[in-house]
């Protein structure tokens, strides 16, 4: 009896998450068929697959929607918020995870409070502190709350994933002459990579999407990010569907191939930090 029900179980699983996967894919295959097409192709059978491949949609929206600086930008503020924020926040779960004393549990909780704030009921507060000290319309009006936002989750990851640990590593490192900084970089760094991975593709997928503050904070046309000109090149290009399609497919590449590298870390960064935190 109990063999059935896990069965049914399993099967009932794998159809939830069959059904989930289709639901995601979906919309995404139909984006990246129609980014093939020609106007006049789209119009008569929208789901239908394209004759011939288009190509040149790729080329004229990337032309037309001045891609290059928004891809650029969206590069820089990406991967800058993303060093600054994985390395910080290897750095505290490290120092939280592997030392006592007796403000961890109240530091912990605080850098934990940090998931609870609504990360845009922040955006006023934010655009004043910007403009005092002068970093509006710059990259670090965009790095730094990315950065700020994003440690706490880091934190919470890669602190429970090194919690598990076993103080033998250090020890023997100890023993063999390592201080603290050498125990960091070659040892927990190295066996943190599945916690390190999934860290890396959240805050990737999140700073590379983002637009409310990027729209707030910046205004200059030569600093605005992907998804900033992408929404100006629907606003421009609003009858061409195809070319809209081409732009927004452009935008999703860089994100396949970060997650197709880290997939398999991520999900085993992922059940183990929810195990061992």
């Amino acid at each position: 009896m109990e063999k059935k029900s896990s069965l049914l179980s399993r099967i009932a699983s794998y159809v939830f998450l069959s059904l989930f996967a289709i639901f995601n894919i979906v919309p995404i295959f139909y984006m990246i068929v129609g980014s093939f097409k020609t106007e006049s192709e789209y119009s008569a059978s929208p789901f239908s697959m394209p004759e011939v491949l288009q190509f040149s949609n790729y080329a004229k929206a990337w032309e037309v929607a001045n891609m290059s600086s928004y891809f650029l930008n969206s590069m820089i503020i990406t991967f800058a918020s993303l060093v600054v924020t994985v390395l910080l926040g290897a750095l505290a779960a490290f120092f939280l995870s592997r030392f006592e004393f007796k403000l961890r549990g109240p530091l912990y909780a605080l850098f934990l409070l940090g998931m609870l704030i609504p990360i845009h009921a922040t955006l006023i507060p934010i655009f004043i502190i910007m403009k005092n000290l002068s970093l509006l319309d710059t990259y670090l009006s965009l790095i730094l709350p990315y950065t700020a936002f994003h440690l706490s989750l880091t934190i919470f990851i890669l602190e429970g994933f090194m919690r598990g640990f076993p103080r033998d590593l250090e020890e023997s490192a100890v023993i063999d002459g390592a201080g603290i900084y050498r125990i960091f970089w070659s040892i927990i760094l190295p066996i943190t990579r599945p916690a390190m991975a999934t860290v890396i593709i959240l805050n990737f997928i999140y700073n590379w999407n983002e637009y409310l503050f990027a729209l707030v904070l910046i205004s200059s046309e030569s600093l605005k990010t992907l998804p900033l000109g992408i929404a100006n090149f629907v606003g421009v290009e609003t009858a061409s569907l195809t070319l809209q399609m081409s732009a927004l497919t452009i935008a999703l590449v860089p994100i396949i191939i970060f997650y197709l590298i880290l997939q398999k870390q991520l999900v085993n960064g992922m059940t183990a930090g929810a195990v061992k935190g």
